[in-house]
């Protein structure tokens, strides 16, 4: 299940959840509570899976890259011992193929970039939303238990 889906049931039941007067504090349901805290420790651990495959996607996007790079440059180098005896061409398929291997590089850094940048933007969405949800969960669980002092000292 999505973890954002269960953040919304969660704030779902917090706006279903009924006030204590003069405070800050409100009861909710603790068994719709619990089963929704128990989807998000099975949810998070698939969205962290996710984010490890996107990272071992990266990395072997940027491993084929440098291969094809490797295979660029292997070409470009059998091509020019094959017209050793025209320097123009040679210089030439030289400058080439640094071009290619730079570009193929540059090509690695920005695929990097991006996959860190998207891993980096999930992981801070889903600290903020476990963030609010452990908040929120505090919260209910101040209320519940100032709730039960005051009944347990009347006893």
């Amino acid at each position: 299940m999505d973890i954002l889906h269960l953040v919304d049931r969660l704030e779902e039941l917090f706006n279903e959840s009924r006030p204590i007067w003069f405070t800050h504090n409100v009861i909710m349901d603790e068994d719709r509570l619990l089963d929704i805290i128990d989807q998000m420790r099975v949810s998070i651990p698939e969205e962290i899976k996710k984010s490890q495959q996107l990272i071992i996607q990266k990395d072997r996007m940027l491993a084929q890259t440098q291969e094809e790079a490797n295979r660029t440059l292997a070409l470009a180098r059998e091509k020019a011992d094959q017209v050793v005896e025209k320097d123009q061409i040679v210089v030439s398929a030289q400058a080439r193929a640094e071009q290619i291997l730079a570009q193929t590089r540059q090509e690695c850094d920005q695929i990097k970039r991006e996959a860190d940048e998207y891993v980096m933007q999930t992981l801070q969405a889903l600290k903020t939303e476990m963030e609010k949800s452990l908040n929120q969960i505090n919260n209910g669980i101040a209320a519940i238990e100032s709730t039960r002092k005051p009944s347990e000292n009347i006893e």
